[in-house]
């Protein structure tokens, strides 16, 4: 066993030049996909490093190495990778897709249409290609351009929702609102539950000036959306514009709860609060405003404006002087700080500034006034790019008029996941979880605590099903502990804790064939150890998972989400199995009844689910996952209102996304 182990340590850690060929590349290939497709994508890097320092001239390790780098953000990385692919073999479309997104991110838009172009030589019908090949030519105003492609992707898919809405957002750049209203009409005949069409809606009757419309169209985008704060703040606008500013308050106060540093919501509201005279929380807003830009002077200039009227004159004149230096003429900021300093006693300063406002009054008398202050301004709003200090009591809107008015996502990521209405996903005990704003139940249960308090295993297990990916240094210490533990299984072979971790470190580099190889050393061990059986049960649904989704890959870069292959019970025979050993181990094990829930579902089986979840939220009356997931069971079996009972518990425990799919099975066309 512990040869076993450090030969999968040489060929994925420790290689060096003359120990290439050594390595199975298929499969570390394919334990580095399991690792991209799993999210761990510092780890899935290492272990495409050690195919590529191996076997140089495969195409495929580049490729889904640029996976992973664009999904850490490394843009010019991924452009590197997939170029790489491409010299390797250049008939792979989605090498071309991924090459064009990270050259979109390097705001590289001619690049990204090349290779779009090149794309559609080999796949003329790739709706992904089309799509985000129609955004690049919108990001250049090619708007000729980009309506031939929607023209071409509309006949090719004419059920494609987000091209109408491409359209309309064209037809509103070039001022024809009649055609814009017509493909948001076509939009919403096709999917009148899709949140991006309302908001669209709403984007095109704010601009025509038709608030109280917009504001109806904003609703039913927000009755539909899932915790969207740009939604809020172009509701805000709305209300706004129809004099309505406690309710527009409310909206960037649930904005600013979703996303606390939207510049938007934090600048207008500081505005309104401070026209309903809530001077000291206006002044907390335009803290925080010039904290995230320090030389934005409309936002210094009306702290001021605060800090006067709360009577802090001293910090009141130190923003004034900030403005003034900047904008030496700006009148009304020399005005208001003569008033300052005036109820200070310090005249020779006040007498300063109101002899320049005084001069300049003169010289407007005179004549000498400027073509641009004869202009008269009465709008209610400004850009947010706009710099005219004489701005400052106006209301910000983005430079494209609406927040979020829906995404503009380019399409085609290998890795994107399904974002339909599915279950919470399965528990495991693991070391890591996902930090989560959400304050939820802790999980516990005695016997892991018991492993913990004994400090048998390397790091602290947590029960979860919010597992964190690895960075870099986590990867190595768990390379660095497989060979540890294996020491140790070679002085104790008999003892499941060890083999049961050094299976843990495998399951956290994703090699999930060791993994079980270790799972079954630990049952032979102790029968009765059932963390054992647990994770087995985890990894092999995991593994079911993977193969299902790679058995539509005809070829290295296809999109694995489309299409779905339906279980086989025989799959899941081995895991129904193992959750059924936790259960009789320990009956008081909630999550076992939780996973097997979840198998019963993918079963079909959803009376054996709701049997499952029925135990789970028995054991554990906080378990929002269980009370999502038998709410999802309920609406399969036709049950809404027991579905959306359940739902709304699921949220009120934190579960937020709970709400956003009550409001689909609620909401009446």
């Amino acid at each position: 066993m512990r040869r076993h182990a450090l030969l999968f340590i040489v060929c994925v850690v420790g290689l060096t030049p003359s120990i290439h060929a050594q390595i199975n590349t298929e499969r570390v290939l394919a334990i580095g996909r399991n690792a991209l497709y799993f999210e761990d994508y510092v780890l899935s890097i290492q272990y495409f490093n050690q195919v590529i320092n191996a076997k140089p001239s495969m195409a495929e390790p580049y490729f889904f190495r640029g996976i992973a780098k664009l999904n850490l953000d490394d843009y010019h990385g991924a452009e590197a990778d997939c170029t790489s692919s491409i010299e390797r073999n250049p008939y792979v479309v989605s090498s071309y897709q991924m090459r064009g997104i990270a050259r979109i991110h390097l705001e590289n838009y001619k690049g990204a249409i090349d290779d779009y172009k090149q794309a559609l030589k080999y796949d003329p019908e790739n709706i992904n290609v089309w799509h985000n090949m129609a955004l690049c030519r919108l990001q250049q105003e090619d708007y000729d351009g980009a309506l031939k492609d929607l023209e071409e992707l509309i006949r090719i898919s004419p059920r494609y929702t987000n091209a109408y809405l491409m359209r309309s957002e064209l037809f509103m750049k070039t001022k024809d609102t009649v055609r814009a209203e017509n493909d948001i009409a076509k939009a919403l005949e096709l999917d009148y539950y899709e949140p991006n069409v309302w908001a669209t809606s709403a984007m095109i009757k704010l601009q025509k000036k038709q608030y109280k419309e917009a504001e109806e169209d904003l609703n039913q985008s927000i009755h539909l959306s899932v915790r969207n704060p740009g939604l809020y703040i172009n509701r805000a606008l709305a209300k706004y514009y129809q004099n309505n500013l406690r309710g527009a308050m409310a909206d960037y106060d649930v904005a600013l709860d979703m996303d606390k540093n939207n510049f938007v919501g934090r600048y207008n509201r500081g505005l309104l609060r401070a026209q309903v005279g809530d001077y000291n929380r206006a002044i907390d807003d335009f803290d925080v405003v010039i904290e995230q830009e320090p030389d934005n002077m409309m936002a210094i200039f009306n702290r001021a404006l605060l800090y006067d009227h709360v009577g802090d004159l001293r910090n009141a004149i130190r923003d004034y002087t900030t403005v003034l230096e900047q904008y030496p003429n700006f009148l009304a900021g020399l005005q208001y700080r003569a008033r300052a300093n005036r109820k200070l006693g310090d005249a020779k300063a006040a007498d300063a500034d109101e002899f320049v406002v005084l001069k300049a009054q003169i010289d407007e008398h005179n004549g000498k006034k400027s073509k641009a202050d004869d202009e008269e301004d009465n709008e209610k709003t400004r850009k947010r790019s706009d710099r005219n200090v004489k701005h400052f009591g106006k209301v910000v809107v983005d430079d494209n008029d609406m927040q979020a008015q829906y995404k503009n996502e380019y399409r085609g990521k290998v890795q994107d996941r399904n974002v339909h209405i599915t279950t919470q996903p399965m528990f495991a005990l693991t070391y890591y979880e996902k930090h989560s704003d959400v304050v939820r139940s802790l999980h516990f249960h005695k016997f892991i605590e018991s492993l913990n308090s004994a400090k048998v295993l390397p790091g602290r297990l947590v029960i979860t099903n919010a597992e964190a990916p690895l960075d870099e240094e986590q990867v190595q210490r768990h390379f660095s502990s497989i060979d540890e533990q294996t020491a140790q299984i070679v002085e104790h072979p008999n003892d499941a804790s060890k083999s049961f971790a050094r299976a843990l470190d495998f399951y956290l580099v994703q090699d999930f064939t060791n993994a079980i190889n270790d799972l079954n050393q630990t049952v032979q061990n102790d029968p009765t150890f059932f963390p054992a059986y647990f994770m087995r049960a985890l990894i092999r649904y995991k593994q079911l998972e993977y193969a299902k989704i790679e058995g539509h890959a005809e070829q290295y870069g296809k999109n694995p989400m489309e299409g779905n292959v339906p279980p086989k019970a025989k799959d899941y025979e081995l895991i129904r199995h193992d959750l059924d050993q936790v259960i009789e181990q320990a009956p008081d094990f909630t999550y076992a009844y939780y996973n097997r829930g979840n198998v019963m579902i993918f079963l079909r089986d959803y009376r054996a689910a709701l049997l499952d979840y029925d135990k789970a939220i028995q054991l554990d009356p906080m378990l929002a996952d269980a009370y999502y997931n038998r709410g999802l069971t309920h609406i399969y079996l036709g049950n809404n209102r027991q579905g959306i009972q359940d739902l709304s518990k699921a949220g009120e425990l934190g579960l937020y996304a709970a709400y956003n799919v009550i409001k689909r099975y609620t909401m009446q066309k």
